[in-house]
């Protein structure tokens, strides 16, 4: 099934409608997490669990945040090779 878009905007990880939501097993890293969220002014929810492995992957997407990828200019046949022969590249490095 594809899901169509419904014109609603997803909320922002970090904030009112969609805190950070990590689960720790110790109380000493509570205070760590709580520290961290605090000092950037993110909303979130810390979960004591030591019988759980830890999760924190929404605090490590909000401090690394996804950069965008911006995509190489491609060769174009007709211009000068880019390996610096001086011929096209079409009759050089692109057969």
């Amino acid at each position: 099934m594809v899901k169509i878009f419904d014109g609603k905007k997803t909320a922002k990880l970090g904030s009112e409608k969609k805190p950070a939501v990590v689960n720790v097993q110790t109380e000493e890293r509570v205070k760590e997490l709580e520290s961290i969220f605090e000092e950037h002014g993110w909303k979130y929810t810390i979960e004591l669990e030591p019988d759980k492995p830890e999760d924190i992957n929404d605090l490590e997407m909000l401090l690394n945040p996804l950069q965008t990828k911006i995509a190489e200019k491609k060769v174009g046949r007709n211009e000068a090779c880019p390996c610096g022969s001086g011929k096209k590249y079409k009759k050089c490095c692109g057969k």
